[in-house]
């Protein structure tokens, strides 16, 4: 099985988001069939179709969550900030032509269910998160963009 690796905080959203589509979800596509089932004739019944799909995308997600709860692995705190792990927060500088930029960016290491590039927290399965993944600070590391090129990165602090 594969390991999701999560905060606290996450792993409780995720319980509570696996509780309301039980509870909730589940009787509220009920309810959407049922009253779909009252319009009559199935076979043109855009309403039923509708309200079957979403049932259908609703067990999907307790399917996901379940099989994520079950196997997260939580993400602690490090007492030291030597090398970059899982959970850290890492300032970067990149490198073009061997020269640094004077831009830091700072992004946050986490599992794949938390990544979210737009508020610079990226996968430790990303390329970047790969590449950052037990270096140390004032190590240059190289990372394979999509397009097969490749980019530099100085970490300048790891927290």
């Amino acid at each position: 099985m594969k390991e999701y690796f999560v905060t606290k905080d996450h792993l409780e959203a995720m319980k509570e988001r696996l509780e309301y589509l039980k509870v909730t979800g589940r009787t509220q596509a009920a309810e959407k069939i049922k009253a779909a089932r009252e319009l009559g004739d199935l076979s043109e019944n855009a309403e039923y179709d509708a309200a079957k799909e979403e049932q259908g995308f609703i067990e999907q997600e307790i399917r996901e969550l379940d099989e994520k709860i079950l196997n997260a692995v939580i993400i602690e705190e490090n007492a030291t900030s030597d090398t970059v792990s899982i959970g850290s927060t890492v300032t970067v500088k990149f490198i073009d032509d061997g020269v640094e930029d004077d831009e830091e960016i700072e992004y946050s290491i986490l599992g794949t269910t938390e990544a979210d590039v737009l508020n610079n927290k990226i996968s430790n399965e990303s390329p970047l998160g790969k590449a950052l993944i037990g270096k140390k600070v004032d190590e240059v590391i190289d990372v394979e963009t999509p397009n097969g090129g490749k980019v530099q990165y100085k970490i300048v602090k790891i927290k």
